[in-house]
């Protein structure tokens, strides 16, 4: 049983998340967002505290990783590469290309790449040019929980990070 500590940073104590409570545009589709990366979970917190004049809360929640990749459809993406632009754009100009997942892990499409991501959709820059600049960065991670039974069965609220 590979367990691990993962987090997700805001403004409110979440002990029972609900995965398709968020935005559906997002990298990896509709569902609840976390990152093995203490730091990561902070800025993203601080990032929505600021704009709602709110403090900082990182929940933190343990994980049943193994379980979870050998019991549902799972896509882990190792890298800034084709396959994980293709798979972002298609979320981000509302194809659902996640719809057929129900746990993705691989890299944020943050502020150091989605310039990149943006000008690639626009068609003002191609997908050579565009793997390029994204081969300079080294992902992040975020994790996207897009099956409820996941949160119910394998996340276990842990606390907070204040």
């Amino acid at each position: 049983m590979k367990e691990i500590f993962v987090y997700h940073g805001g403004t409110e104590q979440i002990e029972n998340p609900i995965c398709k409570f968020g935005r559906k545009s997002l990298d990896f589709g509709q569902g609840f967002y976390v990152t093995d990366i203490l730091d990561q979970a902070i800025t993203w917190g601080e990032n929505i505290a600021l704009a709602r004049n709110k403090a900082v809360v990182v929940n933190r929640y343990k994980l049943n990783r193994g379980e979870i990749l050998n019991n549902y459809r799972c896509k882990i993406f190792q890298s800034y590469d084709k396959e994980w632009l293709e798979f972002i754009v298609g979320n981000r100009t509302g194809q659902n290309t996640a719809a057929e997942f129900d746990y993705v892990e691989g890299g944020v499409a943050n502020d150091r790449v989605i310039d990149t991501i943006n000008l690639y959709i626009s068609g003002l820059m191609d997908l050579n040019t565009a793997l390029g600049e994204l081969s300079k960065h080294q992902p992040n991670n975020q994790i996207c929980i897009l099956n409820q039974e996941i949160i119910n069965k394998h996340l276990v609220f842990d606390g907070t990070e204040q």
